[in-house]
This record gives C-alpha cells, sequence and structure tokens, in this order.
C-alpha cells in the first residue's frame, strides 16, 4: 500500500464520518440574543455534596430539557441565568434516550421555536448554543455531516464544538428551531459530536411526561451511547471501530448493517472505508458508490470515491466525484484536487 493510500485511510478512520470544516454562517449577534433567552445552566446537588453543571433548553412555559446524564446523581436541581435561579421541583426521565424534563413553575423565559431534526440535511448550517466549560454561554457554527437513524428520528453528528458543560444545551438549524439536545463527544479527532433529536421530546411536550421528585436516577439506567459497546447501535459501533482501525471487525459489522439498514448511506459508507483498508478494492469502489446514490450530499464518501477511483486509473470517475464534492466541503474538495492534480 501506498504512503498516500495509508495516510487516506487513516485521516478516513480520524473522521469516517466528517465532511470537513464548517462553513462560514452568518448568526448575527440580534439572533444570538434572541436565542440563547431560551438557554440555561442546570445545576446539581450531588450526595456526595458536589455540585454539577450542565445546560438545559427552555422548551414549554416552566419546562427546560436537559440530558439525564446532567441530572442523573441530584439530589436537587436548580436552574440559572445570570444571577437567577429557580429550583426544580420535578423531572420526568426519558433515559434511554437521555433526555429528561424538568418541572420549573414560574421560568420568566419563552420557550425557544421547536423544529424537526427529520428535516435536517448532511452540510445544513448549525448553531450550538451552550455553556461550554461550564461558564458564559457560548455558541458555535457548524454543519450537520451525518444523521444517523434511531427510534423513529436522526441523531445528529456535527462539526460544533462543544464539551460536558454543554451538555443539554441546544443545537439550533439556520431559522432559530431547536433540533438537538447537545449530548455527547466521541473521543478522536473530526467531527465526533452528537445531538440527540428534539423530535424525541414530542410524547413529553404533547402532556405525556410523568414527573417525580428530584432524586437520583437508578444506578443501572444508561443512555444508548453508554450502554456496552456491543450493544450500541451501530453507527457507534462502527464509529470505535474505524478509529481504532480494526479494519475485519468493522468489514463484519458493516456487511451486517447493510442487510438490516440498506438506506443508511453510513452503513454503506463504513463498508467501503473496512473493505479498501483490507485491500477489497472491488468492493470498497462499489459500497462508496452505493453510499453516495442513497446521500448524494455524503461528502466523505464522495472523497473516498475519488480517491480510490483516482488509484484504479478510472480518471473520469474520479474528476466526476471531484466535481460532486466541490459544493459540500472546500476541504475535501481541495484534498481530492490535490490527489488528482487539479488546479
Amino acid at each position: 500500500m501506498t504512503a498516500w493510500r495509508r495516510a487516506a485511510l487513516a485521516a478516513g478512520a480520524a473522521g469516517a464520518f466528517a465532511t470537513g470544516t464548517a462553513p462560514a454562517w452568518a448568526f448575527d449577534q440580534a439572533a444570538f440574543v434572541r436565542l440563547s433567552a431560551g438557554i440555561t445552566q442546570a445545576e446539581t446537588l450531588r450526595a456526595n455534596g458536589e455540585i454539577g453543571l450542565g445546560s438545559g433548553v427552555v422548551v414549554a412555559p416552566g419546562r427546560v430539557v436537559t440530558n439525564c446524564h446532567v441530572t442523573r446523581d441530584a439530589l436537587s436541581i436548580q436552574v440559572a441565568r445570570g444571577g437567577d435561579r429557580m429550583a426544580v421541583l420535578g423531572q420526568a426521565a426519558d433515559v434511554e434516550h437521555d433526555l429528561c424534563l424538568l418541572d420549573v413553575p414560574g421560568l420568566p423565559n419563552a420557550p425557544v421555536t421547536i423544529g424537526d431534526a427529520r428535516s435536517l440535511r448532511v452540510g445544513d448550517a448549525v448553531m450550538a448554543l451552550g455553556f461550554t466549560g461550564g461558564f458564559g454561554l457560548r455558541r458555535s457554527a457548524g454543519q450537520v455531516v451525518a444523521l444517523h437513524p434511531l427510534h423513529g428520528a436522526p441523531v445528529i453528528q456535527s462539526s460544533n464544538l462543544f464539551n460536558s458543560g454543554a451538555s443539554g444545551g441546544g443545537l439550533f438549524d439556520e431559522q432559530g428551531r431547536l433540533v438537538g439536545i447537545l449530548t455527547f463527544r466521541m473521543r478522536g479527532s473530526g467531527a465526533n459530536y452528537y445531538s440527540v433529536p428534539v423530535d424525541w421530546l414530542a410524547p413529553s411536550l404533547a402532556g405525556q411526561a410523568r414527573f417525580a421528585a428530584v432524586a437520583p436516577l437508578a444506578a443501572d439506567a444508561q443512555p444508548f451511547w453508554q450502554r456496552a459497546p456491543e450493544v450500541q447501535p451501530a453507527f457507534l459501533q462502527a464509529a470505535r471501530l474505524a478509529q481504532g482501525q480494526q479494519w475485519q471487525e468493522l468489514f463484519e459489522l458493516a456487511s451486517r448493517w447493510t442487510r438490516d439498514a440498506a438506506a443508511d448511506p453510513t452503513s454503506w459508507y463504513s463498508l467501503g472505508l473496512a473493505a479498501e483498508a483490507l485491500n477489497r478494492e472491488p468492493e470498497a469502489l462499489a459500497s462508496y458508490e452505493r453510499a453516495v446514490s442513497v446521500d448524494p450530499r455524503h461528502a466523505q464518501g464522495w472523497l473516498r470515491l475519488g480517491m480510490l477511483s483516482a488509484h484504479l486509473g478510472f480518471a473520469q470517475r474520479a474528476r466526476q466525484a471531484l466535481a460532486a464534492l466541490q459544493p459540500l466541503s472546500d476541504d475535501l474538495a481541495r484534498q481530492l484536487a490535490s490527489r488528482l492534480g487539479t488546479p
């Protein structure tokens, strides 16, 4: 295997589901001020006396949503903004989806506008708002890099930077609608930031929430992304195997995944990445072709398709991949253009 192919596969593994850097997005100060009014900090008092910090989003009058992993060990919870603090009287926990709805009577903050994660497309601009670092409210511009179907709505993978203090914060689309709740980051390079879809809140917002007094949640209750690796969703298993360059294991997983979820482009991309690393080039090429046919905006699929086509001498197909990639990601298009010797 040539040096450039080793480097390309390493990059594909590190950012296996990324599309490159975020595009510029004119998110003006007025929009920031308007949306930030709906973002709070969640402060928890734990049994060991420690204070925990996260973020929350006002989704209905007197209702704030945050991640259950923020409130999991809480004896009491307050929502705060600036110097103002209000006690949480109860919470409705959907631990599997990592969404806890907090009851905060008298909360003066107006709710944000609720959107629909199912309306998103790869490449869409999104804005993350949360208390990154546990201090001031911060915004991070990015884009959707992958949509992973789960339980009727997509888990959103994006390039917006955030850390644990922002857990429970909001991911907004270009119209300022809440589409996701900032939830977790996978270790490693690349755009490995994940938000759970706001769609999962629909039953609670429709009046089906069952509030209980604030108390530590069951110790054995774990959200989907914190469970044992073998029972996590396929997209998380695949991402970990790709990062670890466990190509044979990834090939076997992706082969099953494509049979079970042929309409998920990430399953085909994962199969292509593993097949290419295992020197099964015809299978890799066919898998990348399938990924971009399922989702023509799958930028990493176009990049790998173009790179492998060039390696195999299919110059016209490589140029076609470059043409498809250029409107999707400047960075990835430059990588492919450099490989093709195209200015």
